[in-house]
């Protein structure tokens, strides 16, 4: 007699990393879940599943090379994914579904340029920062920059943007010790933030150097957060603290960060790798 699972379609995946931020990716340009939000549950669960840090679908879009849609551990949508995006760039072209070397990519946070700049090296436009209260959004006026606030009797300085997704930086000398586990979740659910927000702490190391942590939304703390390298590229600039060019490192390694004065766009670099490969029943 044959299993329920036995009957369940197998789907093929790769799953990929960029700096420890891992991915599971499908391509879903043909056959779309019917339930991603609770698939990426079932899959990015580490125990019982794939696991990673969110699933990533290739889906088609009408407006772009392709489409990008990205599920967090608890199965919520993020908005976009910079480390993400320039897995599912490698995955393209290992699927040989495009032979571009610049691929663009539609997003719920709009259209994003990716070019590959050197083996396993991927570049991505993540556009322009937006850096008004509403924009990101988070219930302040005007620009959210080194604001004081006070999380279970302990006072921060955030400053806040979107790189497409919501993120609020806060700078901290000692990154090593400070307690993200324990003020993160509260940060991220904290009341200005209507669509709940990733934290950063971040030391500046010098001009071109930043040294950060993460805990990103619907997910927790992890090794690498492409779009947190670049909001903590942006919120050290506006405080007078970094360059525009950085080094961003993180715990699961390093990704360049250049946040450029002309066009005010900010570009992401580092490395990807395909961890392996396989099938599933879903």
């Amino acid at each position: 007699m044959s299993t329920k699972k036995e009957k369940q379609k197998k789907r093929f995946f790769v799953k990929m990393q960029s700096c420890g931020n891992d991915f599971v990716i499908f391509d879903c340009t043909k056959t779309l879940f019917s339930n991603p939000q609770h698939t990426a549950k079932k899959i990015l669960n580490r125990h019982t599943g794939i696991g990673g840090d969110q699933l990533i679908l290739l889906v088609k879009s009408r407006k772009a090379d392709f489409g990008m849609r990205t599920f967090n551990q608890d199965g919520s949508e993020a908005e976009m994914c910079g480390n993400g995006i320039r897995c599912l760039a490698r995955f393209i072209l290992d699927s040989k579904f495009s032979s571009k070397k610049e691929l663009m990519i539609e997003t719920p946070a709009g259209i994003k340029s990716v070019r590959f700049v050197g083996v396993n090296m991927i570049e991505a436009d993540m556009g322009e920062p937006k850096m008004k209260g509403k924009e990101i959004p988070v219930n302040l006026s005007g620009r959210v920059i080194n604001r004081p606030i006070k999380v279970e009797a302990k006072d921060f300085r955030i400053t806040c943007l979107s790189i497409g997704n919501p993120h609020c930086i806060i700078f901290h000398d000692e990154i090593k010790t400070v307690q993200v586990e324990k003020y993160g979740p509260v940060i991220e659910n904290y009341s200005i933030f209507p669509k709940r927000a990733n934290v950063s702490f971040v030391n500046v190391l010098s001009k071109k150097d930043l040294q950060m942590r993460i805990w990103e939304r619907g997910v927790g703390e992890t090794r690498s957060c492409g779009t947190a390298a670049c909001a903590a590229t942006v919120a050290a600039v506006l405080n007078g603290y970094s360059d525009r060019k950085v080094t961003v490192e993180q715990p699961g390694g390093s990704l360049g960060v250049d946040w450029n004065r002309e066009d005010n766009h900010i570009y992401l670099r580092g490395s990807v790798e395909v961890v392996f490969t396989g099938e599933i029943a879903i």
